[in-house]
């Protein structure tokens, strides 16, 4: 891919920590249905077309704000170890090639478009391939897999540039559509590296990623004039077999389910004080679903389809003579999560199925 000084590829940096590579990794890939998934973006963003047209004609557009679990394409492909979700067995089940989601296929925002009725937003990054005027027709993504509220310290547009991106697309025009804001915890894990692995430190963040996620939200009503913000609480994260595995995918981490629900019960409180009539924001409930679909619906519930050798390996890793260091399961819709962090394209689709109808109704007042 070329790069530019308006889209150069995000630079990731490995650095040298006491804690195992998998950590390293969980911070660029943890946050590092029938919908169109097609790429197809403006040939020119200096294109004098009009403005898009206002919400009268419904919410026709979705601004994708975010990390790994909203990324459609944005992380740049530098090569297997740091960017996997450019190299199979990613996109296994659809489109049965890797796209850049981190994911066997469609990941949250596909989902969410379906929902709000639209095809999938174009991503930032491929914005200037192919042909034809639709820069804003559909929104666009910028989200990007390890990035955070705040700075994770891995080089990737935080929130804050993503909205100044999403401001210079679009060159003076009022908003319209929906802007969907994604955060599944990358700043904790951030922290966790820089404090030699202690959950206390993390725990001890959240008021701060909390803070800066409400600056921003207000950002997007106040300053950018978004009259609907969707934005995701904090999926279980002591469920995900980066934790699990220790426990032989046999339980959830406690401590880890507990930041979550601080997370969780903070930016509630966040949502109540900026809009205490609940006519602006969406705060859309991951966790539930999550937690309900782990517990019952899927046969094979905290192990992932796409499993490592070892706990500091990756999906996708092979060795210097190029065989495969992981396996993949003969059916990822038997199964919650794709790999250690993510879920599976059937895990998005079923959670879909219990938020789709919150978001109707929220477009509807």
């Amino acid at each position: 891919m070329g790069m530019g000084m308006e889209e150069e590829s995000s630079i990731l940096i490995r650095r040298r920590t006491s804690l195992p590579a998998t950590m390293v990794m969980v911070v660029l890939l943890l946050l590092c249905c029938n919908c169109g998934v097609e790429v197809v973006v403006a040939a020119d963003e200096s294109s004098t077309a009009g403005c898009p047209g206002g919400d009268g004609d419904g919410y026709r557009q979705l601004w994708v704000f975010g990390d790994s679990y909203a990324d459609t394409g944005n992380l740049g492909n530098l090569g297997r170890e740091l960017t996997h979700a450019w190299y199979y067995p990613y996109g296994v089940t659809f489109p049965r090639h890797p796209t850049g989601r981190f994911s066997d296929g469609r990941v949250l925002t596909d989902f969410v478009a379906s929902a709000v009725g639209i095809a999938t937003p174009v991503a930032y990054k491929l914005r200037r391939r192919g042909h034809g005027g639709e820069l804003v027709s559909r929104g666009m993504n910028f989200a990007v897999g390890g990035s955070g509220v705040l700075d994770t310290g891995y080089f990737q547009r935080n929130i804050s540039t993503q909205i100044d991106l999403f401001q210079k697309q679009l060159r003076g025009c009022g908003p319209t559509g929906v802007a969907l804001v994604v955060v599944s915890g990358n700043d904790y894990s951030a922290v966790v590296e820089k404090n030699n692995g202690t959950s206390e430190a993390a725990i001890a963040y959240i008021p701060t990623v909390v803070r800066g996620l409400r600056e921003q939200l207000r950002r997007l009503r106040d300053d950018v004039g978004m009259r609907k913000v969707v934005v995701t609480n904090l999926h279980p994260m002591g469920c995900t077999p980066y934790f699990t595995r220790s426990l032989n995918y046999s339980a959830c981490d406690p401590l880890a389910n507990a930041g979550s629900d601080q997370h969780n019960a903070a930016l509630r409180s966040v949502l109540h004080d900026l809009d205490p009539a609940n006519t602006t924001f969406l705060l859309l409930d991951l966790h539930t679903p999550f937690v309900a679909l782990i517990d019952a619906k899927f046969p094979v519930r905290l192990r992932p389809c796409c499993e490592t050798f070892t706990a500091d390996g990756y999906c996708g890793q092979e060795d210097d003579g190029g065989k495969k260091q992981y396996t993949v399961c003969d059916d990822p819709e038997r199964h919650f999560y794709w790999d250690d962090v993510h879920p599976t394209q059937a895990a998005w689709a079923a959670v879909a199925d219990a938020f789709t109808p919150a978001i109707h109704h929220f477009l509807s007042i």
